[in-house]
């Protein structure tokens, strides 16, 4: 058995997972925002309370936002601003006396996917978190590539590609540059594209509802987000030519994306035909905590 952790910024749940990927037990806290200490005796109690209701010992992965320093074995990057600097995962090994595999939640998602979800079979797998941020995760062969510096598929902080005029420098992002991915293809980044063009302010889930109730402007803001997508994924193409890109967060529920963006997304990729598949995901919110499980593999 093995269970899964996704330490979110509001929320830790966890999963037990049979090695046949069927779930055994969930359970959902909140997360201690601001206090490292109280965030470990969390893990450990939701871990405690998954191990009493199956009556066995397991196996913990755990998905957390940013990554873990190979140079410090430090937390960096990470939006759960208390975790970073921190050594997050020698900590939680001694709070639950045991190993713990730890990796970013979006290579999670993507684990998840590649290994009984969308992708699953697929050799080469790219999956891609548009939500409140962007981020990216790769999956070769079923296993997990993290990279040297832990940031393998982090495409959000590249610049957006084949910027149009308008799109350049683009908007500022918290990394500190400007233009980057995350900046136009996340959630906010959508809601800020769209106040620039009306002047009204409404998140970027309100825009997708908007689109389809006929308002001109949404839509206009969906096309150029649409393309957008196209070609930042066609870079990623370029690069890592995965059989199977996976969207998951809020904005893989937009369901002409999936057409949308591959009918277009050839114009900027480096070859005669593009036989990438493009999907949404199998597990929905539930991919980063199974993905979490599967840092263990079946045995």
């Amino acid at each position: 058995m093995r269970i899964g952790i996704d330490l979110g910024g509001t929320k830790i749940e966890g999963i037990t997972l049979a090695d046949d990927g069927r779930e055994l037990a969930r359970v959902r806290v909140a997360t201690p925002r601001g206090d490292y200490d109280g965030t470990l005796r969390a893990i450990a109690g939701v871990v405690s309370s998954l191990e009493e209701r199956t009556g066995q010992a397991a196996t913990v992965g755990i998905g957390m936002p940013g990554a873990i320093s190979p140079a410090t074995g430090l937390v960096k990057n990470a939006n759960s601003t208390w975790l970073n600097g921190r050594p997050f995962g020698r900590d939680v090994e001694r709070a639950l006396d045991r190993p713990v595999r730890v990796a970013n939640d979006a290579n999670c998602f993507a684990l998840s996917e590649a290994t009984d979800g969308a992708a699953a079979g697929a050799d080469v797998v790219f999956g891609v978190i548009v939500g409140t941020g962007t981020g990216g995760g790769i999956v070769v062969g079923a296993r997990l590539v993290t990279g040297r510096n832990s940031i393998a598929g982090e495409w959000g902080h590249n610049p957006q590609p084949w910027p149009e005029p308008p799109e350049w420098p683009g908007p500022p992002c918290y990394c500190g540059r400007t233009g980057c991915i995350e900046t136009f293809l996340s959630g906010p980044g959508l809601a800020r594209d769209y106040l620039a063009s009306t002047g009204v302010d409404v998140p970027g889930a309100e825009v997708v509802d908007r689109a389809g109730r006929g308002d001109g402007a949404a839509e206009a803001a969906l096309a150029r987000y649409e393309s957008r997508m196209a070609r930042a994924l066609a870079s990623v193409i370029n690069v890592v030519d995965p059989d199977v890109i996976v969207l998951g967060g809020g904005l893989s529920n937009v369901g002409r994306l999936y057409a949308g963006v591959p009918r277009i997304w050839g114009q900027w990729v480096f070859s005669d035909r593009v036989d990438t598949a493009l999907l949404p995901p199998a597990h929905g919110d539930s991919s980063g905590v199974r993905g979490a499980a599967w840092l263990w593999e079946r045995g």
